[in-house]
C-alpha cells in the first residue's frame, strides 16, 4: 500500500488518507475512491495486464483533451511503464442507479450528441481502424454456429434463413463517419448528475457514426428494463444487424480472464438485439 500511496501522491499532489475499494466494470483493473489530505476525493484506476494498461493510457489521452459535462475531470496521472495509474474526479455522489425512464434516455442522447460534436483527441483512430474485427461477425457465426446456437436464443432454421440478409445489412450499416464516438456506452459506464449523463471508460474512443454509438448502447437499455432499441433508434435495422453480429459471435464463448463476467452481459444484450433484427430487418 505504501507504493500505491506514493504514486497517488505523485499523481494528484496530495497524500491519500482513506481508501474505499470500488467494484464495477468487467475488467480486473484495481479501482479505489480515495480521500486526500487536501480535502479532495478522487477515483483511481490502475492495471498491469498489458491490454488494460494500454486502455488506461488511452483514457488519459482522452481525458487530457476533452472537456464537457459529459465526462469527469482529469485529476492526475502516473505511469511507471508497467502499471499506469489514472485519477479522475470522484463521481461517488452521482446517481449510478439503473432506471431507464424517458429523462434518463434523453440525457444519454444529449450526451452522445455533445460527444459527437466534440473535436477528437490526439491519435483518435477511425472505428474501422481501431476495431477492424467487428465487421463480418455474422460470417464468424456462419463458419462456426455452435457457440451461438448453444445460447438457445434462435435455432438453426432461423440462422440459415436470416444469414443472407444479415450479411447484406451489415455492409449497408452506417458505422463509419467523422463524429466522435465513446463506443462503450452502457449503464456501468455512466452516471447522472444534475439531469445530465456523465460518461466514463473512454479507452475505445474513436471516429465514426454517432448513430452507431447509440446502436451499441440501445440493446443494453432493453436488457435492463428500459424501452426497446427500436424506440431509441427507429428504422435502423442495418445497425441492429451489425450490433447483433458482434454479440452473436462472442456471447457463447468462454469469458476472457480479464473480464470474467462479460459473457452474460453480452448474452442479455444479444437477446434485445435479435428482437430488434426480427422487427426492423427480417
Amino acid at each position: 500500500m505504501e507504493e500505491l500511496e506514493a504514486r497517488i501522491t505523485r499523481a494528484v499532489g496530495s497524500r491519500p488518507v482513506r481508501y474505499a475499494a470500488r467494484s464495477g466494470g468487467y475488467s480486473t483493473a484495481d479501482r479505489f475512491a480515495v480521500e486526500l489530505a487536501d480535502g479532495r476525493s478522487v477515483f483511481v484506476k490502475s492495471a498491469d495486464a498489458p491490454n488494460l494498461a494500454a486502455w488506461l493510457r488511452r483514457e488519459y489521452e482522452v481525458y487530457g483533451a476533452l472537456a464537457g459535462t459529459f465526462l469527469p475531470r482529469l485529476e492526475g496521472w502516473d505511469d511507471d511503464g508497467v502499471r499506469p495509474l489514472l485519477a479522475i474526479e470522484d463521481l461517488s455522489g452521482a446517481d449510478w442507479s439503473v432506471q431507464w425512464d424517458e429523462a434518463r434516455v434523453d440525457a444519454v442522447l444529449e450526451a452522445a450528441a455533445a460527444v459527437a460534436a466534440s473535436a477528437p483527441p490526439p491519435n483518435t483512430p477511425a472505428v474501422r481502424e481501431s476495431h477492424p474485427d467487428v465487421w463480418g461477425r455474422w460470417r464468424i457465426v456462419e463458419q462456426d454456429p455452435g457457440p451461438f446456437l448453444s445460447l438457445g436464443l434462435r435455432d438453426e432454421r432461423w440462422l440459415e434463413r436470416a444469414l443472407p440478409e444479415l450479411h447484406a445489412a451489415v455492409e449497408r450499416a452506417p458505422i463509419e463517419g467523422d463524429e466522435l464516438m465513446h463506443l462503450d456506452l452502457r449503464s456501468d459506464n455512466m452516471c447522472f448528475r444534475d439531469g445530465r449523463a456523465v460518461l466514463v471508460d473512454w479507452n475505445w474512443c474513436c471516429l465514426g457514426s454517432s448513430a452507431a454509438d447509440l446502436a451499441g448502447w440501445a440493446p443494453s437499455v432493453a436488457a435492463e428494463g428500459g424501452p426497446p432499441p427500436w424506440r431509441i433508434l427507429p428504422g435502423c435495422g442495418e445497425l441492429a444487424a451489425f450490433v447483433a453480429g458482434i454479440w452473436a459471435s462472442v456471447a457463447g464463448l468462454p469469458p476472457p480472464e480479464t473480464a470474467p463476467t462479460v459473457r452474460e452481459v453480452q448474452r442479455r444484450q444479444l437477446v434485445a438485439a435479435l428482437d430488434w433484427v426480427d422487427r426492423d430487418l427480417l
